[in-house]
């Protein structure tokens, strides 16, 4: 989207446009809609205008909506399951929502904003978000995260296909190689058989049983004709000469039955139990080969998921459920491994049999070849009507499906709550749901599933009837076209039951394409998603830092709320820094911005006097150490989770830092001290020892820069006094900025930041501030007076 006074707009729109706009009316801002209401891929376009809010359906929309400006009172953006929308807000009521796929998050983000500030009488000044690229010191322009002069060519946009898949195939591209020339040759050895059955039957057998048959005629005959005369010698006139007639057919069908030679058929029995035992030989080691390589096609893939799963932002999980993230990296690349060692395997040898058989039956006789392949337009036809169809529905199915995944990692990490608030039957209902919505899209798509798979076996039976008509026809007629034998009619009719077997199993395929293209989607949802926190494209390495740092102008919003607007601050090495403020000031969010868990919209953080976003993300944080409210500890021993920062710690250094946590007392109390299992989340400790444990793992890293994020705001008074006992061993020498609700245990902080609204109100010391009679001062009258009124 253009982000200009006159934003030039998307090729196309330009006349839809010009007849929509009144005299003297501009655009102000633009987003192309890429879905339409159900979700479907279609063109749209929303406006504003100093006016008005226009959305057009398409570039032939000759009525578009329309609303006036004073009837929008905002926009809301909101994303679930990679598909965005954006709302128009009324005063009373949401005025109309657009659709777009996650290609269009940015450009939605950055209308979003420009339309609010339409709204609000006021214009976007540029300059006000300009910032330089830490890598190359070129100016960024407005939204750009990303130097256009450093960055590689942008992504293309994502090909929600399964030929995506290839890029993880590359790799193991001789084995799969291998694979398909086992397939080839397995398939070629599965149509030996009937090839093999037409001059087993056209040269030996049916000549044989031919000659047979007529000798045993001609034998029932003359045995008529001596019957009522006794005696051949009695026999005269025509009976003599028929018996003759006979008698000399006897014997020269006799000398053809005693002369036929089989010597040859053995070897067709042969061929026929080797071409068996080949195609069974080759049709395993394919199928062990492809497995083999669709395992680790299917491991990389997931490793690729996880790995970029872990370099994206903070902000792509704040919109995301773990159950959905679960599914998607398990569910949908385990059902892409069966599809690739399965399905595909299947379907490749299906396409080669059709292929091979079609080559043979058309060398054997055309005429019959072309009557064969009657229905295969119509299952052509049929399979391209209901794909689509099949393909929205596994998408919807994989979404209901992670919806109710998703309350499953919701509950049972929470059941102690469930149990607490005895919810059980409100969990069990909302379950329910979940799984009745998985029950009711799973159905729509088996309605259109069971239509499809028996009519394409109806097509098949009617193929094969049509079939037997003209044969029958053609062995009735032999005058009427080329000869058409029993042995090249039961040849064909065992490559045409192969032909019809395997076009019934590709239309069987459909279903299961169509699920893995659903999944693999899903799964490129995550790949293709880029981290708003990038990698700088020239980097600085940071080594271990001082611990300088500077804020520059900082601002940043979530969406279009302004969170953080033009905050300066500079802190000196070792200095330790109190953020005071009421909630939603805007503190945990600035020292989110200086972990560079997210990127500033506007201004610069330096470190050490280098904006942050040249160094390596990995490389900055390891200079980082952070304390949380709540902390998480992993499934594991206490040992494991101290080190977790560090897997390479000895034992001695993780004891040091456990004393210096004051942790080393109640953990060896435990039944097995440092290797006692902590349980999911650490819940088989206090909230104090889960705290301790983490100022272990932080003081283990030996940070310059320590982040404490209301360390102490949720334990007793006794536990505050231990943990703040092993904040002060941790603060010692270190770039200290700590966020706290309680005034008391921010008493060693050197300055205290007070912050209002996105911006710093006040700086000074704790005297200092009281004698202001500011924000701070408030702050601390109101803990005075509860604490007080807790006492009495």
């Amino acid at each position: 989207m253009e982000s200009s006074a006159t934003p030039k707009l998307p090729s196309g729109w330009e006349p839809a446009v010009a007849a929509t706009l009144l005299d003297g009316e501009t655009v102000q801002a633009w987003l192309e809609i890429d879905l339409s209401e159900n979700l479907k891929f279609a063109n749209g376009l929303v406006l504003i205008t100093q006016r008005r809010l226009i959305a057009l359906r398409s570039p032939d929309d000759r009525q578009p909506q329309t609303w006036p400006l004073d009837e929008v009172a905002s926009f809301r953006m909101k994303e679930h399951f990679g598909v965005g929308s954006l709302d128009a807000l009324g005063k009373t009521k949401i005025l109309a929502r657009w659709r777009f796929t996650s290609r269009q998050f940015v450009s939605a983000s950055r209308f979003a904003k420009r339309a609010t500030a339409q709204l609000e009488g006021r214009v976007e000044k540029p300059k006000e978000l300009i910032t330089v690229c830490p890598s190359c010191g070129n100016v960024l322009g407005p939204d750009e995260t990303i130097c256009s002069s450093c960055a590689p060519t942008a992504q293309l946009p994502p090909t929600r296909s399964l030929l995506r898949l290839s890029r993880f195939a590359r790799q193991r591209v001789g084995i799969i190689s291998l694979g398909f020339v086992l397939s080839v040759l397995g398939t070629l050895a599965m149509l030996v058989p009937p090839y093999l059955t037409k001059p087993l039957l056209d040269e030996y057998l049916i000549p044989f049983q031919t000659a047979i048959e007529q000798r045993d005629k001609a034998e029932a005959e003359l045995a008529a004709l001596v019957g009522e005369r006794g005696e051949l010698s009695s026999l005269a006139g025509a009976d003599a000469a028929k018996a003759q007639q006979l008698a000399a057919n006897i014997a020269d069908l006799n000398a053809q039955i005693d002369g036929t030679s089989f010597s040859g058929i053995e070897w067709l029995l042969i061929g026929l139990a080797g071409a068996a035992v080949v195609a069974w030989l080759l049709s395993w080691a394919k199928s062990y080969v492809l497995a083999w390589a669709s395992e680790r096609i299917s491991a990389d893939l997931r490793n690729a998921s996880y790995s970029h799963l872990q370099r994206l932002s903070l902000e792509f999980f704040g919109g995301k459920r773990t159950g959905d993230l679960i599914s998607r990296i398990g569910t949908d690349s385990d059902r892409l491994c069966t599809f690739l060692s399965l399905h595909l395997v299947e379907f490749g040898n299906d396409v080669l049999t059709i292929l091979f058989t079609a080559v043979i039956l058309f060398s054997m006789d055309w005429r019959l070849a072309l009557v064969t392949l009657l229905p295969f337009p119509f299952i052509a036809w049929l399979s391209q009507r209901v794909r689509i169809r099949l393909r929205h529905g596994f998408l919807h199915g994989g979404r209901a499906w992670s919806s109710m995944v998703s309350v499953l990692a919701d509950t049972i990490p929470g059941i102690r709550v469930v149990k607490a608030f005895a919810q059980e039957r409100r969990e069990i209902e909302r379950f329910r749901r979940a799984n009745d919505h998985v029950l009711h899209t799973n159905d729509k798509t088996n309605r259109v599933w069971s239509f499809f798979g028996p009519m394409v076996s109806l097509l098949t039976e009617i193929g094969l009837l049509i079939i037997w008509i003209y044969a029958s026809w053609r062995i009735a007629h032999p005058g009427a076209s080329a000869a058409l034998t029993v042995g090249t009619l039961s040849a064909f009719l065992a490559y045409i039951s192969r032909f019809y077997t395997r076009l019934d199993s590709m239309s069987r395929m459909l279903t299961n394409t169509q699920r893995a293209a659903a999944s693999s989607h899903r799964i490129f949802e995550i790949l293709d998603r880029v981290p708003s926190v990038a990698e700088p494209v020239k980097p600085v390495h940071p080594g271990r830092v001082q611990g300088r740092i500077e804020l520059r102008d900082v601002k940043f919003s979530y969406g279009t709320r302004q969170v953080i607007n033009g905050v300066s601050l500079s802190i000196e090495p070792g200095e330790m820094i109190g953020l005071v403020g009421p909630s939603g000031a805007g503190k945990s969010t600035l020292v989110n911005l200086v972990c560079r868990f997210y990127d500033v919209a506007s201004g610069s953080i330096l470190v050490d006097g280098k904006d942050i976003r040249s160094f390596p993300v990995e490389e900055y944080r390891r200079n980082i150490g952070i304390v949380l409210q709540e902390p998480f500890l992993f499934y594991g021993t206490i040992a494991d989770n101290i080190a977790y920062a560090r897997p390479d710690a000895t034992r001695e250094e993780i004891i040091n830092a456990a004393r210096a946590a004051r942790a080393h007392d109640f953990i060896l109390r435990l039944p097995d001290g440092y290797d006692s299992i902590v349980g999911e989340r650490g819940q088989s400790l206090s909230g104090g020892e889960r705290q301790r444990i983490s100022i272990a793992r932080a003081l283990l890293t030996d940070p310059r820069i320590l982040i404490l994020d209301e360390a102490t705001s949720s334990v007793d008074t006794e536990t505050e006094r231990e943990i703040q006992e092993a904040l002060d061993v941790l603060v010692r020498g270190r770039t200290t900025i700590a966020i706290a609700h309680r005034l008391s245990t921010l008493r060693n902080a050197n300055r205290l930041v007070v912050m209002e609204d996105g911006l710093i109100s006040e700086v000074g010391a704790h005297e200092e501030l009281l004698e202001k009679s500011g924000v701070y001062a408030r702050l601390h009258q109101a803990q005075y007076e509860l604490a007080s009124a807790e006492g009495a």
